[in-house]
């Protein structure tokens, strides 16, 4: 059973920083793409950043010189390291996964993790 569990959401004041975490099982993690994104009330989920299983990273220009992706396949986790958060950072963040098995495209989404900043 495919899974993605994502971590270290909370409540952090602006100019802050928190760290994202996305640990998935139940596929081969090392040979997926993996995106953070984001959704606010009332807006439409959003790209945030991806990492390929190659390294190669990209982020929004939303966030671009604040948020860091990054993985570790040894132990199957997906990071997004965000700082200098401001309160329009305020959303739920979603892990994703992307790949495919040879024939057939997969995408996994995890339950996402809040967070808020604010004051």
């Amino acid at each position: 059973q495919v899974q993605l569990v994502e971590s270290g959401g909370g409540l952090v004041q602006p100019g802050g920083s928190l760290r994202l975490s996305c640990t998935g099982s139940g596929f081969t993690f090392s040979t997926y793409a993996m995106s953070w994104y984001r959704q606010a009330p009332g807006k439409e989920r959003e790209l945030v950043a991806t990492i390929t299983r190659g390294g190669d990273s990209t982020n929004s220009d939303s966030v671009k010189g604040r948020f860091t992706i990054s993985r570790d396949n040894a132990k199957n986790t997906v990071y997004l390291q965000m700082n200098s958060l401001k309160p329009e950072d305020t959303a739920v963040y979603y892990c994703n996964a992307d790949g495919d098995d040879g024939s057939t495209w997969y995408s996994y989404w995890g339950q996402g993790t809040q967070v808020t900043v604010s004051s």
